[in-house]
């Protein structure tokens, strides 16, 4: 620690970090260590975060690295499982299994459940990227891969990395972050080839016509953008849709299973 300036104001140097004036730690690195009466706060503090943040990340892409061709399916936490929805989530994970591709959900209740089980069921890869909420504890049980996040953006990462498209059932805010993230991702060319399909026409109805009427109309996007929401009832389409947009952009598409 040394004193500098005038008014003999304080410095100190923590590793590559200069600190200043009320900055400046009353205890040093050392003491905080070997003071058995300290409290445990430091495991909460914003550098320790950063240990945590580069775990998940390292854990996300250690296990993902092999999965293989994947697509990602979301909606409601909230679908209940005696529901058509919930049987539509089924049936789009088997066939989403059936064209060769791994299944990636949130791994939590409702329509990510029933993807999930319709891909397991099918025999394909089941995978579920879970998040720490008060409100939804674990993975389903379908879930043959799974990993629990703490942080979304982490959780975020692997979604749009390891996916070659998005399949949307009706959802609330979780599953409109993820459409609109990928849209933004897909307009700012940070993703490219990219297919989002929202299933549910008349569910989405209403988002559709805000979005042309409102948001295009005042100039805040483009009609391109709004293209790259394709919208379908029909499950195998869904799929399809999928399947075409990834052989444009990548010449070799999955095989179907033996």
């Amino acid at each position: 620690m040394t004193d500098q300036g005038k008014n003999s104001e304080r410095w100190y140097h923590k590793g590559p970090v200069l600190m200043r004036g009320r900055q400046v730690p009353k205890s040093t690195t050392d003491q905080r260590l070997l003071d058995d009466k300290g409290h445990a706060d430091w495991l909460h503090t914003d550098p320790w975060r950063v240990l945590r943040i580069q775990a998940e990340f390292v854990e996300g892409f250690g296990a993902l690295a092999e999965l293989g061709p994947a697509v990602s399916i979301f909606g409601s936490a909230r679908t209940p499982t005696d529901s058509p929805r919930y049987a539509d989530g089924v049936e789009l994970g088997r066939l989403v299994a059936e064209a060769g591709y791994a299944v990636i959900t949130g791994g939590g209740p409702g329509a990510m459940e029933a993807a999930n089980r319709g891909a397991r069921e099918a025999g394909g890869t089941s995978v579920g990227l879970g998040i720490e909420l008060p409100f939804e504890a674990g993975l389903n049980p379908y879930c043959d891969l799974g990993i629990n996040f703490r942080y979304f953006f982490a959780r975020k990462t692997m979604f749009v990395k390891y996916s070659e498209g998005f399949l949307v059932l009706p959802g609330g805010f979780g599953t409109l972050d993820e459409v609109f993230e990928a849209v933004t991702l897909a307009q700012t060319g940070k993703v490219t080839g990219f297919p989002i399909v929202l299933i549910g026409t008349e569910y989405w109805a209403g988002l559709l016509n805000w979005l042309r009427d409102s948001v295009l109309e005042g100039g805040m996007i483009s009609a391109d953008d709004i293209d790259r929401l394709y919208v379908t009832d029909d499950l195998v389409d869904a799929v399809e849709h999928v399947k075409r947009e990834s052989a444009r952009v990548r010449p070799e598409t999955p095989k179907q299973p033996e």
